[in-house]
């Protein structure tokens, strides 16, 4: 309720209505700084700021499963910058991958009576076999637990490349973004476009962060356990192999989304796929929290570019384009969950399954390019600002003073 009030304010808030060809002059002159180091920010600091807030959202917040073992710092870099490229173009997505781990997480932390962090480094892939193979199954894991509880969980951090410290001052950064925007807000200073694109990166940083707070950051190399002499749960032969040409891209998008990797086998894999989590609960269930995270989170997403609405924008165009990206991307994700949860509950029917998957089709063309839009307008709006954009922040109006 908070969020959609802080929503609306910022709507109507957040600058003049294009209605008049007149209003980017007369907006410039309505409020000025005095150009001193006190009360002036410039458009350096403007891009600055926002584009330190956005790398910190999608390359430091990244918390990867385990590589592959074998692969080179070329390699490593280009997953990163594809984990990166997927959360700047979809970071709702991300969130609900996030959300599975942290539920599968903490659903091992209670059945098997271990830390979250090792249940958040099982789901990572952090666990191998001595032969290799990620432990990363609720079929292996009974088999594997009485090694993994004697790992302790200061080793396990050991590994990891970020603290408590760390982690901590990267939560703070993003919520001081999220601060000095409501300031703004609150001292009726217009923000930029740029700085609304940025927010909902520092919203939904915010989450993602807290969501993988006790997973490790980094690991490149996983820790090998032994299996126990008693084999508590036997896998199944037919759980080992799969033919690798049944595999397709489209089949690793979905599971990706979904959070269903029928097609992953870990005792013929050495690493698991990027957005793997261990499978909690039935099917229903796994949908049921990719409904609540994913939902909720793009809404949220799309809805702070919404909060724009009424925004300076030096064209019609780019009003325009920014309106109808800022709907489609608050919309999408909402409507895909809906008919993906549709699916699921209801009786198979041939009609909703071909609804579904045409909507999602189209939804994966039309979805990045209006992402693409609103970063492009986001930058293309800096060209003509009103002087009121310049003027900083007064933090003394919030400090106690005679």
């Amino acid at each position: 309720m908070l969020f959609w009030i802080f929503v609306f304010l910022l709507t109507r808030q957040s600058g003049l209505t294009q209605g008049h060809p007149n209003l980017l002059s007369r907006a410039a002159t309505e409020a000025s700084c005095d150009c001193t180091i006190n009360s002036c920010r410039t458009l350096f600091d403007i891009v600055w700021g926002c584009l330190a807030t956005i790398f910190a959202c999608t390359w430091v917040a990244l918390h990867q499963n385990v590589p592959d073992p074998n692969l080179g710092w070329f390699s490593l870099l280009m997953r990163k910058l594809r984990m990166m490229l997927v959360t700047i173009i979809a970071p709702e997505f991300v969130v609900g991958f996030a959300a599975r781990q942290f539920a599968s997480a903490r659903n091992i932390s209670k059945k098997f009576k271990v830390s979250k962090t090792h249940g958040f480094f099982c789901n990572m892939g952090g666990f191998v076999s001595e032969e290799g193979h990620p432990v990363s199954s609720l079929k292996q894991l009974p088999a594997y637990m009485p090694a993994i509880q004697k790992i302790k969980k200061v080793d396990i951090e050991d590994k990891s490349k970020g603290d408590t410290l760390s982690k901590g001052v990267a939560i703070a950064q993003g919520l001081w973004f999220v601060t000095q925007c409501l300031a703004r807000l609150f001292q009726h200073l217009p923000l930029t476009e740029l700085e609304v694109a940025t927010l909902a990166f520092a919203v939904l940083s915010v989450v993602i962060r807290l969501l993988w707070f006790h997973k490790p950051l980094d690991v490149q190399q996983p820790i090998i356990v032994a299996r126990s002499e008693v084999e508590i749960n036997p896998l199944q032969e037919e759980d080992i192999t799969l033919p690798n040409d049944s595999i397709t891209l489209l089949d690793r998008i979905f599971s990706g989304i979904s959070g269903d990797h029928d097609y992953y086998h870990p005792i013929s894999s050495t690493s698991v796929p990027s957005f793997y989590s261990i499978e909690i609960g039935t099917k229903k269930t796994r949908t049921l929290i990719n409904v609540a995270g994913v939902l909720g989170v793009g809404s949220i997403f799309g809805s702070i570019h919404c909060a724009a609405w009424n925004a300076l924008f030096p064209s019609m165009a780019e009003m325009w384009i920014w309106r109808i990206s800022s709907v489609f991307i608050a919309a999408y994700p909402a409507l895909t969950m809906l008919f993906a949860a549709i699916n699921v509950w209801a009786p198979y029917n041939n009609i909703t399954v071909a609804v579904l998957w045409s909507f999602m089709v189209a939804g994966f063309v039309v979805y990045p390019l209006c992402r693409l839009f609103l970063i492009i307008v986001s930058f293309t709006t800096l060209r003509a600002l009103p002087l009121s954009v310049f003027v900083d922040v007064n933090w003394s109006n919030y400090i106690p003073h005679l």
